[in-house]
């Protein structure tokens, strides 16, 4: 599986078989202006929540991807469905079984209304697991002791995709503890440094992780991780 860092909480994921997309906001960072929207190709596109930092550019994706199926809440996938967007519609604790293996929709704490203020449902994570491999994606979330049910409910995580710029979400101290949480000592840290107030110190953040035997990868906006 290798993961490409597309900036703030913005992923590519390239399995064997499939391509996704998890909550595109690239047009509106700066930061991630090198990063070519036409270009980039999606079989699904993985949608955590409704807030505009994490949806912007799922039309504009669409376009170029006709054939690219939207994964979110009932209420996001109702919401882009009325603009004529296909979608499968999770609920917290469910799973869909795909041609690639399995997403199931986890809890996350957080806020989540859509930028023309009609009501996004509850926000969320994912659990995706493709033949080989488990990823968790969490999603804007503080830390939860919901978590804790992942390494319960779920396969063996190769990897953690954790926020870790604070003041809207966890920030790294709290999700090295998520990381216990999981059961995964592999983090790959997101949500941070698109905004001041989430500007992210990377030494801290890096020796707060080695200090506790964990691995906390910080790759660079276009920059691949291969699990």
């Amino acid at each position: 599986m290798e993961i490409t860092f597309l900036g703030h909480a913005s992923l590519h994921i390239k399995t064997k078989t499939h391509q996704f997309i998890v909550d595109p906001f690239i047009s509106g960072n700066p930061n991630a202006s090198h990063i070519a929207l036409e270009e980039l190709k999606a079989d699904y596109i993985l949608l955590t929540h409704a807030h505009q930092d994490h949806i912007l550019d799922v039309e504009e994706i669409v376009r170029h991807n006709p054939k690219a199926k939207l994964i979110s809440n009932y209420e996001i996938i109702q919401w882009f469905g009325a603009k004529g967007l296909e979608g499968h519609a999770l609920n917290h604790g469910g799973k869909a079984q795909l041609e690639f293996g399995t997403v199931k929709y986890v809890n996350a704490i957080h806020s989540s209304n859509f930028p023309d203020g009609t009501y996004g449902g509850n926000p969320g994570g994912f659990v995706v697991t493709t033949e080989d491999k488990t990823v968790y994606i969490a999603g804007d979330t503080a830390l939860t002791f919901d978590m804790k049910l992942i390494p319960l409910t779920s396969p063996k995580l190769d990897l953690a995709i954790l926020p870790i710029g604070d003041n809207f979400t966890m920030g790294y101290e709290d999700a090295a503890i998520a990381s216990d949480f999981v059961e995964c000592d592999t983090v790959l840290g997101y949500h941070y440094d698109t905004f001041p107030p989430i500007t992210l110190n990377k030494e801290l953040a890096l020796s707060h992780f080695k200090e506790r035997g964990k691995t906390l990868l910080l790759p660079k906006i276009g920059e691949h991780v291969t699990i």
